[in-house]
């Protein structure tokens, strides 16, 4: 297997190229941060050498500079003879020998920061390749010019993306073998967690916004069809404050055009006309942010946008999830105006893709990413038609071992991008997974909704809190005077949420373990009930003062 080396002294770090025969040394001057080019001649024999497999970069906390280092990777697959490995284990060395010019306070201020560092370390969606390209899609990579081939990986990037998900499969339909590959590509442009970030930023950065991209490799042929998510691209948030959702705002005092208009600009250069799919509600809380993206849509009046609103939790009520066909048959013709990109075995483009769906719903996650599955399904009947794998007149869904291989990677896909943002595992994913929506998927729905619940309002503040230090959206000051983190937790904070949750616990013990007579349990359940409930109400009169915010960036910097 394939790795670097890095050599450490006292003074420096010394990491070795990968490729074999080279003979560049990456030097690292720990006290100076200088970085140089050396040859492996250079590197004292004195120096404690270890294997890593990547540098992600370096950070800067109170102790001073940390070299963040790859230590652990698996292969994932390979296509068009490029091998795929994700990052699997990490490793944050510091630059200091030493930690003694540090106070108590700096000590714990940085302990709390590696926290943070190592939070989103270990969080899913670092995958890489050392000879291919993985944050440009193929159509992107086929019109480039030849300065942009020569490039290195580094500097030809696409700078929107960090976090990226990918699945592989080789498959077989009628004897004839070929590779599906699924990519996301989340940007790091207004990135962060559910409720902190919604909406846009004033350059028209959209939250939650990733690109998806299906990719089917057969016999030389390469095909490609790809979707972008993002919160609805008008200034609006959702701060937690304990209730189940809480409401919506939409400000008043910005200019939402500009920020609408500076999205959709972006989006259009990049990928062409935009087919906005809106799926949240037509009424209650979600009505307003309908109304008003409607609206930018049609104040704009862009012959590159079509606006389609389709209220998903209306329309599939009472698990009608057939009537999803009711939104694919409105779209199908534009999904074949939009076509795919198709590239023969000769390399020759034979079709582009002149634009892409984009979906969202509230979270941009689990009734997006239904969308999204069945899009790319209908997608990939016509280019397993035009390859020649599927006969004329064959249908995918009929297939049912490539069928059970594309829902399954559909789902985890979802997984992963919810986990990213919302703290649990998607929901709905039993549709997605087998094409029917199960009792057994909607009470696994309402437990991950529990834990969104708990980590959104106790957790969410020190998850927000993580990704901005990691994107460097706050930069640390070991100068500081006053450290953000030094403010001390409300006792209310600490106790109540424990509390509550401790009530509730009892309730459900004592449901389960009847005592001697059923007016005993009843005694016990009402007794563990009131004071759950009582407690609940305590924090709902006024809670915020119960929230986990973020400590590191300021409100208006997020909202």
């Amino acid at each position: 297997m394939l790795h670097c080396l890095l050599h450490m002294t006292p003074e420096k770090f010394y990491v070795e190229a990968c490729d074999d025969g080279a003979d560049d040394v990456l030097t690292i001057d720990r006290v100076s941060t200088e970085v140089t080019l050396a040859v492996k001649k250079d590197v004292p024999p004195s120096a404690v050498t270890r294997p890593i497999f990547g540098i992600l970069g370096t950070i800067h906390l109170v102790a001073g500079n940390y070299l963040i280092v790859i230590t652990k990777k698996t292969k994932v697959g390979e296509f068009f003879n490029h091998v795929i490995w994700k990052a699997t284990d990490f490793d944050v060395l510091s630059y200091k020998k030493t930690m003694l010019h540090l106070t108590d306070i700096q000590l714990q201020d940085n302990k709390t920061f590696l926290a943070m560092l190592n939070h989103v370390l270990n969080v899913d969606g670092f995958y890489f390749s050392t000879t291919y390209d993985l944050t440009h899609t193929l159509q992107r990579l086929s019109n480039t010019s030849p300065e942009f081939q020569e490039m290195s990986l580094l500097e030809r990037a696409d700078q929107r993306f960090v976090w990226n998900v990918i699945t592989m499969h080789s498959c077989s339909i009628n004897g004839k073998y070929f590779d599906w590959i699924l990519i996301s590509r989340r940007s790091c442009f207004r990135a962060g967690v559910r409720y902190y970030v919604r909406g846009i930023d004033s350059e028209g950065h959209a939250a939650n916004f990733v690109e998806t991209e299906q990719i089917v490799h057969y016999n030389g042929s390469k095909a490609s069809f790809v979707q972008t998510r993002g919160s609805i691209p008008v200034f609006w948030s959702q701060r937690p404050n304990l209730k189940y959702k809480p409401l919506p705002q939409i400000s008043k005092a910005a200019n939402h055009m500009d920020g609408f208009q500076r999205h959709f600009d972006s989006q259009v250069i990049i990928y062409g006309k935009q087919v906005i799919i809106n799926l949240i509600n037509q009424k209650g809380s979600e009505k307003p942010l309908e109304q008003t993206f409607a609206t930018m849509v049609s104040s704009l009046g862009s012959g590159m946008m079509r606006y389609i609103a389709f209220d998903f939790h209306k329309e599939c009520k009472n698990m009608r999830w057939d009537r999803l066909s009711i939104l694919l048959d409105q779209v199908a013709e534009m999904q074949d105006e939009l076509s795919y990109f198709l590239v023969d075995s000769a390399g020759q483009v034979v079709a582009n893709q002149e634009g892409v769906f984009r979906s969202n719903c509230m979270d941009c996650l689990d009734r997006t990413n239904v969308i999204q599955s069945l899009l790319a399904h209908r997608s990939l009947q016509a280019q397993l038609q035009r390859l020649g794998v599927l006969h004329v007149g064959q249908k995918l869904e009929e297939q049912d071992e490539f069928e059970k291989i594309y829902k399954n990677a559909w789902a985890d896909n979802a997984n992963a991008c919810a986990k990213q943002y919302a703290g649990t595992g998607a929901l709905k994913t039993d549709f997605t997974r087998t094409g029917k929506r199960t009792h057994l998927g909607l009470i696994m729905d309402g437990w991950n909704s529990m834990i969104r619940y708990y980590k959104n309002n106790f957790s969410d503040g020190f998850r927000q809190d993580s990704i901005d230090l990691f994107l460097g959206n706050y930069s640390v000051d070991e100068l500081e005077s006053h450290s953000p983190l030094s403010v001390p937790r409300d006792w209310k904070f600490l106790a109540l949420p424990i509390i509550m949750v401790v009530a509730f616990s009892m309730c459900i013990i004592c449901l389960l373990m009847a005592g001697d007579t059923w007016t005993e349990t009843l005694a016990y359940v009402l007794f563990w009930g009131v004071a759950s409930i009582g407690t609940f109400f305590i924090i709902l009169y006024n809670g915020k003062d119960f929230v986990d915010a973020p400590r590191l960036v300021q409100k208006e910097k997020i909202d």
